[in-house]
């Protein structure tokens, strides 16, 4: 059975018994997280989030680049954040490759020519949660009020540990 399939049948049980219509647009505890795309990361679990709650904002490696402080200046400005945590995790696929890796696998493989595509890996973990967070602080766009944190999820264990030295 396609995936498709058995998306919209497990969508359909949801729907079923579904009663969170009512939930306000802004986020009930004024967070967002901005955190990695991988599938074993799942923040509402590990952080206690129930559906708004908080704004998560997924992507390759967790990292704040300007469509995440994109989404940032909408949820603080018109939905009303007024804490961010960025959270990385172990074993990110992020510090596996570089540029020159991927650019050369798309060109041998599908043809395509990135070189011009910054696919922003990293070689050290907190290193990119510092400069995430430093991001957020430098935007212009966004208030020296918002609170902001660093963070690490370990894949093994399931639990979060702050990153020093982030604000």
């Amino acid at each position: 059975m396609p995936e498709r399939d058995i998306l919209e049948a497990a969508n359909e049980t949801y729907a079923d018994t579904f009663s969170k219509g009512h939930l306000p647009m802004p986020p009930g505890r004024r967070l967002a997280i901005v955190t990695c795309m991988d599938a074993r990361l799942d923040p509402a679990k590990f952080l206690g989030l129930e559906e708004g709650d908080a704004h998560v904002i997924r992507n390759a490696g967790g990292l704040v680049t300007e469509d995440a402080i994109r989404s940032l200046v909408i949820s603080h400005w018109l939905l009303g954040t007024h804490e961010v945590a960025v959270l990385a995790h172990t074993d990110c696929g992020m510090l596996t490759f570089s540029n020159d890796d991927l650019r050369a696998k798309l060109l041998e493989e599908a043809a395509a020519d990135a070189s011009a595509v910054d696919f922003k890996p990293f070689p050290d973990l907190e290193q990119s949660v510092r400069t995430s967070v430093r991001t957020i602080r430098e935007s212009p766009l966004l208030p020296e009020s918002l609170e902001l944190s660093g963070w690490v999820y370990d894949v093994r264990s399931g639990r979060i540990s702050e990153v020093a030295e982030v604000a």
